[in-house]
């Protein structure tokens, strides 16, 4: 029985992982010599392809990019045909999963749709002072009590 990885990989197993990946293993022989899932294999050696070693290796966490860098590589893999692991590499983007988040946005609705949106609840309406009544309301109040 095969022991379950699923949680996190140390750095001795993902350097192991990075000499297979070298010597030009594919996802399937890295996931099977490694015991570790095709995506995950898969998705080591994009990394590897678009980044180098260090994205492998766990290096970076969350990252933030702006505006323009989202727009560039999102129209490089949409419009200008590169892959998504050739656009990673241009633009120095860590994931795959924010790439084609940018993608599907830029299709739909093209570069404005990659703006920052503004975090949080968004404001209510303000409760705006009531007008001054006319002696006419005043009068029908005063008949009315």
């Amino acid at each position: 029985m095969r022991e379950d990885r699923r949680r996190r990989y140390d750095d001795g197993f993902r350097r192991g992982a990075l000499e297979l990946i070298k010597s030009g293993a594919g996802k399937d022989t890295l996931a099977r010599r490694l015991a570790i899932p095709v995506h995950t294999a898969r998705n080591w050696i994009r990394l590897y392809r678009s980044n180098g070693e260090e994205a492998v290796m766990g290096g970076g966490g969350s990252r933030r990019y702006d505006w323009e860098t989202k727009v560039a590589a999102a129209r490089d893999h949409v419009e200008n045909g590169l892959t998504k692991t050739e656009a990673m590499a241009r633009h120095g983007i860590a994931g795959i999963a924010s790439l084609e988040r940018w993608c599907r946005e830029y299709r739909a609705g093209g570069p404005e749709a990659l703006r920052p949106k503004p975090k949080g609840r968004p404001k209510g309406a303000k409760s705006r002072p009531k007008p001054e009544p006319t002696r006419e309301q005043e009068l029908a109040e005063q008949v009315a009590y």
